[in-house]
C-alpha cells in the first residue's frame, strides 16, 4: 500500500497518510487544524536500477518535489 504525502493549505503541516492508490485524491482532513483544504503532494522515491538489490544499488531519484525540484512547497 501506497504512502502518500499532502499539505495542508491553511496551516502549512505537511503529512503522510498509508492509503491504496484508488483513494489517493479522497478527501482528507488535516492531522493539525483538521481544516479540509489539503493537497497531495508530488513525491520523491528512490528505486534501484534493473538487476541490481536496493543494498548494493545507486539510486535513481525521480519526482519533481521534497523542496528540490519544481513544485511549490514552502520549505
Amino acid at each position: 500500500m501506497p504512502l502518500f504525502e499532502y499539505a495542508c493549505l491553511e496551516c502549512g503541516n505537511r503529512f503522510e497518510i498509508l492509503r491504496g492508490a484508488n483513494r489517493a485524491d479522497d478527501v482528507t482532513i488535516c492531522e493539525q487544524c483538521h481544516g479540509a483544504r489539503v493537497k497531495r503532494l508530488l513525491s520523491v522515491f528512490a528505486a534501484p536500477r534493473g538487476g541490481e538489490t536496493m543494498s548494493e544499488a545507486p539510486m535513481t531519484y525521480s519526482g519533481g518535489c521534497a523542496c528540490g525540484g519544481a513544485c511549490s512547497c514552502r520549505n
